[in-house]
């Protein structure tokens, strides 16, 4: 039984490595019909290179554009709700979408977990940045300014990616020493240099091997990407000391956070959108908000069609054609009457079957996420928040004050007066202001507070106590099947 058993995994796993090495070929280049490409081929002169590196942002930006993680964060902390059906016999019925049924009720299942393509296709990015990794000092075509640019960026992808894993997969450091808190796995070579069965990192390690590898980045970049398509689209040293600064925050490394998130605001060349313009930024078609520092580039074929965007989930336009996902009152009831960002949310009656009887209720789209929006990974924003929080952990409280207070002017909203009660203004700020940006749960995690969703939760379990098991979604069980040394999240 144990010899069929290791014969099967093995045969398996061999399966898995064919399809996953040719999938991971195909994302690289758009080939012509019926031509086939080795990877070794591929990636051994410049253009082929950046074909692949190239293949390795779209299959990035189709992972976080994904449904699963592009709501996960405002939907778990209680930032989003859900619209009616449009037509059929569900009609004005509001459900939770099936795709994330068993993530929005905290009984997610390991053995059909509802982000087992997430998990998936971050290694899959992995695995083509290591690809590239393994291959670009040896180009023969390329000069050491360019092969240090590609290897910076895939560097940079690879410590994102691995990051948005830590976020999903591991407990945010709190009473328990990192040490002993589970990580997740750090491939650093290709499935193309043979099969392993790797242990999950300690957490500790996990966050030190992302650090490194920004680092290394960072020592690595050049003046521009060697890619064609605008500047926001692509890793650069500012945008990547942002990952770093956020990083460096989750880790609780308050020293380096504050210093990583100054050197972004006073360096970068990158400004604060002003109040005059924020809203009519935000509403643009096509280019987005002036402070990003990092959008991925939506998909559009040779006509300029688009082919995905996060309006599918938060797009409004018109009544009879509208997507799922709305502000909640949670939410909007945080902001002031002045505060501009309330300017943000499109308002409209929708037909609600309530008690049998159609009701037009009001809904609250984001205009944050129309008209073809990207996904938005750094905002200078942000870097202030962060700065913040840094200066509160260390004891500089009027720093603190004095960054929210940035914030907080720009929208119009009241200023703080005294340091009293920072963290919760924090928490406020953060919230009113990187909302549909997939920061909410994962900043709930992180402070160790609670979740707590009321309007319009759907949920059996609308709120979730600190700490918990479940601010941690399962590995899935097929992975685990083929690797024995991968544990399992604890409740899983």
């Amino acid at each position: 039984m144990n010899y069929y058993k290791t014969t099967y995994k093995y045969q398996l796993v061999m399966v898995l490595f064919v399809l996953f090495a040719l999938q991971s070929c195909s994302d690289f280049l758009e080939q012509e019909p019926g031509s086939q490409t080795s990877i070794t081929e591929q990636l051994s002169t410049k253009k082929g290179m950046l074909n692949a590196l190239n293949g390795t942002y779209g299959s990035l930006e189709a992972n976080v554009r994904g449904e699963r993680f592009a709501v996960y964060a405002d939907l778990q902390g209680g930032n989003l709700k859900f619209t009616p059906t449009i037509t059929g016999n569900s009609r004005g019925q509001i459900t939770i979408p099936i795709n994330l049924e068993n993530v929005y009720s905290f009984q997610d299942q390991a053995l059909d977990s509802d982000f087992t393509t997430f998990y998936d296709e971050s290694y899959d990015v992995i695995n083509q940045t290591n690809l590239i990794l393994e291959y670009v000092d040896a180009l023969p075509d390329a000069t050491d300014v360019e092969k240090k640019q590609i290897k910076a960026e895939a560097l940079a992808i690879r410590a994102y990616s691995l990051y948005l894993l830590s976020l999903i997969y591991s407990q945010a450091v709190g009473n328990t020493s990192p040490d002993a808190q589970l990580g997740i796995v750090y491939n650093k070579t290709s499935l193309s240099s043979g099969i392993t069965y790797p242990k999950r990192e300690t957490l500790t390690t996990t966050y030190s091997l992302i650090i490194e590898d920004i680092n290394a980045a960072l020592d690595n970049f050049s003046d521009k990407s060697l890619l064609t398509g605008p500047s926001y689209s692509f890793f650069n040293s500012t945008n990547a000391k942002a990952l770093l600064a956020r990083v460096y925050l989750s880790k609780n490394d308050w020293q380096n956070a504050f210093a990583t998130a100054n050197d972004v605001i006073l360096n970068s060349g990158v400004s604060l959108t002003p109040t005059e313009n924020y809203i009519s930024q935000w509403e643009q078609t096509n280019v987005p908000i002036a402070e990003n520092m990092l959008e991925f580039s939506i998909p559009r074929d040779s006509g300029g069609e688009v082919g995905g965007s996060l309006s599918s989930y938060f797009g409004y336009f018109s009544n009879t054609n509208y997507n799922k996902y709305v502000a909640s009152q949670d939410l909007l009831g945080l902001y002031e009457s002045t505060d501009i960002r309330k300017q943000l949310f499109l308002e409209k009656a929708l037909p609600t079957l309530i008690n049998g009887v159609f009701v037009n209720v009001n809904y609250s789209f984001t205009k944050k996420l129309q008209d073809n929006p990207g996904y938005s990974a750094f905002r200078l924003s942000e870097l202030y928040l962060i700065r913040a929080e840094a200066a509160f952990e260390l004891g500089n409280l009027e720093t603190a004050k004095n960054d929210i207070n940035t914030i907080r002017a720009r929208a119009k909203a009241t200023l703080l007066t005294t340091t009293d009660n920072l963290e919760q203004a924090l928490l406020l700020e953060r919230r009113k202001e990187l909302c549909f940006e997939g920061h909410l749960f994962f900043d709930l995690a992180r402070r160790n507070k609670s979740v707590s969703r009321n309007d319009g939760c759907l949920s059996l379990n609308c709120s979730l106590d600190y700490p918990s098991p479940k601010f941690v979604l399962p590995i899935p069980r097929k992975n685990i099947n083929l690797n024995s040394n991968l544990q399992q999240n604890e409740s899983y």
